[in-house]
């Protein structure tokens, strides 16, 4: 499969996985706060970060009932237009530049979603080498058209996407000029429980679209971020905060700079387990083997004895005739006289009982 090179990062097989680090609202309208999770996210390691490029007059209109109120139980944003949660959870536009600035002086990729064709003309002008389609977005085929004209690389979420509706948009990305496009297996839940997340799908859809792909996880922890490594996710994106406990409109899904760190960690050592198909010793077995069972004489022999179950034992270490052996000597005369503790070998049975049956 094609890799995708970003600055100096190679995305693909055969690397750890690119970890993206969602700000989102977890800024809390603080310029401050937002940059000093942009120093926390690559303290922890991650590869990127990346902003959410809207206006509240760009997502919604301004109206506090009905399809624009928020009522749902389950929702933890209960309670809210949606007017207003885009008006608290928003990146001012002014503030791109300095995150932007400040994930290049960590050596971190910085990008952002834009979620209409004014947030794409913004951020061409500053440059971003990459986008990201949210979710809620995929079907926007005229959004998708113009990032993808732009010739950038394309991450597009998958979340409630049926594969008509990837089809289309992979396809709308390609005939627009877009090459390097990244599938996210996405569950557009928040949090999103891990039964629920269907990670067999992330080989399916490289399978089905010719592109890489990996995901974007709204579960808690890290342990399905490291199964999607194993599976062949190429890239992992995560909600980050600074501290859960300080709230934030997606805090209680994010995940804090310990966590990061530690899923930088472990999906890069989950994705150099993997190796290859391979049965037999590898180089750092060479010692190990003397500690595998073998044969041994148990009791001093004389020669002519019988062997028994008494006088050879299948024991460490592992210099004697493998375990294999027990049955050809049992029942058998030694042919010297031999010690307790001496590995056994085909010449104690002596030359006379070589072809003999017990």
């Amino acid at each position: 499969m094609k890799q995708i090179q970003i600055g100096k990062h190679l995305i693909g097989p055969g690397h750890a996985p690119w970890i993206i680090a969602e700000m989102s609202g977890n800024h809390n309208q603080s310029l401050d706060r937002a940059l000093a999770i942009v120093d926390a996210a690559a303290e922890a390691g991650v590869h990127a970060l990346k902003l959410q490029t809207y206006t509240a007059e760009t997502m919604t209109l301004d109206l506090n009932e009905g399809d624009f109120f928020i009522e749902s139980e389950d929702s933890l944003w209960k309670g809210k237009s949606l007017y207003q949660l885009y008006e608290q959870a928003h990146t001012p536009w002014e503030w791109h530049e300095p995150l932007l600035n400040r994930c290049k002086e960590h050596g971190i990729i910085g990008f952002s979603t834009p979620f209409d064709a004014t947030a794409v003309d913004f951020l061409e002008k500053l440059n971003v080498p990459l986008y990201k389609i949210a979710s809620f977005e995929n079907t926007d085929l005229p959004l998708i058209r113009k990032v993808a004209a732009t010739g950038k690389p394309l991450i597009i979420s998958t979340g409630m996407a049926t594969a008509g509706e990837l089809e289309e948009a992979v396809k709308t990305a390609r005939e627009a000029g877009c090459d390097d496009i990244i599938l996210l297996k996405c569950t557009s839940a928040y949090p999103a429980p891990a039964e629920q997340a269907n990670l067999k799908t992330i080989p399916q859809l490289a399978q089905l679209f010719h592109c890489q792909s990996g995901l974007s996880d709204h579960t808690l922890g890290i342990g399905v971020a490291v199964a999607a490594t194993v599976l062949g996710a190429t890239v992992i994106e995560k909600h980050f905060c600074l501290d859960r406990q300080e709230g934030g409109v997606d805090s209680a899904f994010s995940m804090e700079p310990a966590e990061m760190a530690q899923l930088v960690v472990e999906t890069g050592r989950a994705a150099q387990a993997l190796g290859t198909v391979h049965l037999g010793p590898v180089d750092q077995e060479s010692d190990s083997w003397r500690f595998r069972r073998s044969l041994y004489i148990a009791e001093d022999m004389v020669a002519g004895e019988i062997f028994t179950d008494k006088n050879l034992r299948a024991i460490r270490p592992g210099y004697g005739l493998p375990p294999r052996y027990y049955d050809l000597f049992i029942g058998r005369p030694v042919g010297q006289s031999v010690k307790k503790g001496t590995p056994l070998s085909i010449d104690l049975l002596g030359a006379k009982t070589l072809g003999d049956t017990p």
